[in-house]
């Protein structure tokens, strides 16, 4: 049985609540900044994506780029963005990218990827690359950067680390029951080590995640991934609505309140410790991301450290028009999940 299956979920005909309803983008800001990125053959998350809060962000004159292309190589059943055969890697879009966040003047930039888990580096380089770039044409614009697993690759994300971003997001997206079915290309425990590894390799950079409810989650559940990630050392904690992008992608279980997020601002800054959490409906990895840049400081690192599962050694599913998952299934152990590992 599915994860969400036997579970009461949301009609597709349904009138989302209240609380979700925000308003059409078409300020003046944000028309330019779309013509913008268009211009420079450019894309963001917060198109590619259909986030909530185009309008608001792009006419503060902010937006997250996504780099490496707009297709991605893993088929996440909650996520908008196109996968499929990855296209060609575009060694100019570090330029181009520095090049309008110089020309938008921006405080705060987020970078952002599609997977690409059939490049040797998972497009670690291209990501140092940019936020160096950027910092050579901006120097006063502080980056983070929100970057996919890499297959758990330490020397990947050592890459990014190095080119000193100054908060590195890596987003848990749920909790650990629904992994498979909803993140199949993913791992739980490779997600929350490699966060805790981040924080061994470069402790004064911040570290954040996020997490998705309304896809069928328990209370518990919640609360034990909080624990997780807080004994990897993570800084900052988002938490925001499920919206379903199509019906080809897993049902909206059921719509989180607004107080009930604000329960879990407050459960995760009072009893676990976050430095921070930006929890509401609307939320997504990126909103007000600026505030936390100057607002939080780096915490120390927890007793997760290390990598504890990865799949350098899996090959590419390639040729043809096959997506390129890496989907090996394991099976489950106390070593392999983390459990009753002892960690330096």
């Amino acid at each position: 049985m599915r994860a969400h299956e036997g579970l009461a979920t949301i009609s597709p005909n349904e009138r989302k609540p209240s609380w979700l309803k925000v308003r059409s983008p078409g300020g003046p800001n944000y028309l330019r900044l779309k013509r913008l990125m268009r211009s420079r053959a450019l894309h963001t998350v917060c198109e590619e994506a259909g986030c909530p809060n185009i309008g608001e962000c792009w006419e503060a004159g902010t937006a997250t780029f996504m780099i490496l292309g707009d297709v991605c190589t893993r088929a996440c059943k909650y996520c908008a963005v196109a996968h499929g055969l990855p296209t060609v890697l575009d060694r100019d879009e570090p330029r181009r990218v520095a090049d309008t966040v110089a020309a938008m003047d921006l405080e705060h930039v987020v970078i952002t990827s599609v997977n690409r888990d059939e490049l040797p580096d998972g497009g670690a380089a291209i990501y140092a690359e940019t936020v160096r770039s950027i910092a050579d044409r901006l120097p006063e614009c502080s980056v983070e950067v929100l970057i996919p697993d890499f297959k758990g690759d330490e020397g990947a994300l050592a890459t990014v680390l190095g080119a000193g971003p100054a908060i590195l997001g890596h987003n848990l997206e749920t909790v650990e029951r629904l992994h498979p079915e909803v993140r199949p290309g993913g791992r739980y425990w490779r997600s929350i080590s490699f966060l805790g590894a981040s924080k061994r390799l470069a402790p004064r950079i911040l570290t954040k995640t996020g997490i998705i409810l309304g896809m069928g989650e328990r209370a518990s559940e919640i609360r034990q991934a909080m624990s997780d990630l807080r004994k990897a050392g993570v800084d900052i904690l988002t938490l925001g609505q499920y919206l379903r992008p199509s019906l080809q992608h897993i049902p909206v279980a059921r719509w989180v309140t607004p107080g009930e997020f604000a329960d879990w601002k407050r459960i995760g800054e009072e009893e676990f410790g976050f430095r921070h959490v930006e929890s509401g409906p609307l939320v997504r990895s990126s909103y007000h991301a600026k505030d936390q840049a100057r607002q939080v400081s780096a915490g120390a690192a927890g007793p997760i450290r290390h990598v504890l599962e990865n799949d350098l050694s899996a090959p590419a599913e390639v040729p043809g028009l096959r997506l390129v998952q890496i989907e090996a299934r394991r099976t489950s152990t106390p070593e392999a999940d983390g459990r009753g590992v002892a960690h330096a």
